[in-house]
């Protein structure tokens, strides 16, 4: 942990247009997103539609596409895009020295609300 961030891995084990999934401690999945671009983007795994597993969808610019109906999410506000509707609450993440690290205070605000 380096003060308000947690350290969750090395960047270099998500691939480009691939996600990864960390458990916080209340068992909520986080889903860690990295575009072709090399952006990183942490929302929780879970689309707001059906609840889907957004990690398992496919990622394509700044959005990830739901695996259940096909609903796309923006991976930077969590908005539902197009005529569908919802929110995914989003969460501060950054690359540092090949590491990625989560912010601790957003994660654990996302996850008690």
């Amino acid at each position: 942990m380096t003060g308000d961030w947690i350290d969750v891995g090395a960047l270099v084990e998500i691939p480009l247009r691939g996600a990864r999934t960390i458990k916080a401690a209340n068992g909520e999945e986080i889903a860690i997103f990295r575009t072709a671009g090399n952006r990183l983007y942490a929302l929780v795994n879970r689309c707001p539609h059906k609840q889907g597993h957004l990690s398992q969808g496919i990622v394509h610019g700044d959005a990830v596409t739901c695996p259940l109906h096909n609903w796309r999410i923006s991976l930077s506000t969590g908005e539902a895009l197009g005529e569908d509707e919802g929110c995914v609450p989003t969460i501060p993440v950054r690359a540092d020295a090949g590491r990625i690290l989560i912010s601790r205070i957003a994660m654990l605000a996302t996850l008690a609300a």
